[in-house]
């Protein structure tokens, strides 16, 4: 892996038809993006802000495992090994990003973030303000920052007065410094729930988990089927027709927890996915529920004379509070002047599609698919790579032979 200035300095002087595509964020999106255009002769330079590739994979909890299996994970150019296992863990996926850089021969700077995307003052392309005063110029920039960017804590009355301990999912790794305590885990995503078991096998006293929002929980795998091929198949079907199928399966496949306050959700599965809430998968949850090891209570609303306020009135006073409230996507202040945002910060287009009236400008992995994520940010990959060799190749630096 290039990942030193010395041999891939980003600022070295390029004419305006010989600038390479920055790609900024090596994630997997970004390395994706990066093997893609390489594969097409096209120079791709990755910016990352960490000190390696993958850097938000490892600042996750310790028990994570992609809910998305070995084969559909993989990105283009380089299988999982099979020694991996069919649900791969999270040290397994920053050894194989390591490894993808590697094998590809990715052409990576560590060490530099960029604060601000603008168009070059010639026209041609794009300028990047980076740290340590660096302005770089590039034919195109494909922004990976990641879906995961910036942990999102609501404004809760009272928050600045509450002196127990308090902390953000992100913060979270092992639930050994909570055993034989007293927990809340607000928010029923998949951190939230997949949290809440963890805390429940490390030896926490008690758990309680908040939802304002019944999810939809599918099985990781029903009878050696995945629920990501079921999400794959679904990827372009109508709405309505997804959420009439689901009805059933879910009814066969997961039991009504409505007793233990997880009632069935009154809305449609795909509807909610259309609405960015991607189902929990179970890796835990329903036996814990079951068994009152995890306790469902009501939506948190606020702190209140150090205790929870939560929405039906009672009020809680856990030992610490783990907010599982998911992140934003923290691209305000790098491309929100251009106006390729929409009112929820997303990118308005993404994959091979640049926005409007931002020709050579492109995403990846800010939408959150059923199908999974890897594998769609493989599909984007060589998306916005042909979009580039057709619209972009005539200003990109072009590899050697």
């Amino acid at each position: 892996m290039a990942d030193s200035t010395a041999s891939a300095d980003p600022q070295q002087p390029a004419h305006p038809a010989d600038r390479p595509v920055y790609v900024i964020g090596a994630g997997p999106g970004g390395l994706a993006v990066a093997h893609a255009l390489r594969a097409r002769g096209l120079r791709a330079v990755v910016l990352e802000r960490a000190d390696g590739v993958g850097s938000s994979w490892r600042r996750h909890y310790d028990r994570l495992r992609l809910h998305t299996t070995r084969r559909l994970s993989a990105l283009p150019g380089l299988p999982m090994p099979r020694r991996f296992g069919r649900w791969v863990a999270r040290d397994d996926v920053v050894r194989y990003l390591e490894k993808y850089a590697e094998h590809h021969q990715l052409e990576i700077v560590t060490g530099v973030e960029v604060f601000r995307v603008e168009r070059a003052p010639d026209g041609a392309g794009w300028l990047l303000h980076a740290s340590g005063g660096r302005e770089l110029t590039g034919a195109a920039v494909v922004v990976a920052t990641g879906y995961n960017h910036t942990p999102r804590v609501p404004e809760w009355p009272g928050r600045d007065t509450y002196t127990g301990e308090f902390r953000h999912a992100a913060e979270y790794r092992v639930p050994a410094p909570y055993a034989g305590r007293d927990v809340l885990v607000v928010g029923v995503g998949n951190t939230g729930a997949e949290i809440a078991v963890d805390l429940v096998e490390g030896g926490a006293a008690r758990v309680r988990l908040s939802v304002r929002t019944a999810p939809h929980i599918v099985r990781r795998s029903t009878a050696g089927w995945p629920a990501q091929y079921t999400g794959v198949l679904c990827r372009r079907l109508p709405v309505a027709l997804v959420d009439r199928l689901a009805r059933p399966v879910a009814r066969m496949s997961v039991p009504d927890l409505s007793a233990q306050g997880l009632p069935r959700p009154g809305t449609g599965l795909y509807s909610r996915v259309a609405q960015g809430a991607i189902p929990v998968q179970d890796v835990g949850l329903i036996d814990a529920v079951r068994a009152g090891r995890v306790e469902v209570v009501a939506a948190m609303d606020g702190f209140e004379d150090g205790k929870v306020l939560l929405a039906d009135g009672t009020r809680v006073a856990p030992d610490a509070v783990i907010a599982a409230t998911g992140y934003r996507r923290g691209l305000e202040g790098l491309v929100g002047h251009l106006g390729v945002l929409d009112d929820t910060g997303r990118p308005v287009a993404h994959g091979g599609r640049a926005p409007a009236g931002a020709p050579g400008l492109y995403f990846t992995g800010f939408t959150n698919p059923i199908s999974g994520m890897l594998r769609e940010l493989s599909i984007d990959a060589g998306r916005i790579a042909g979009a580039v060799a057709k619209r972009e190749a005539g200003r990109v630096s072009r590899l050697p032979g």
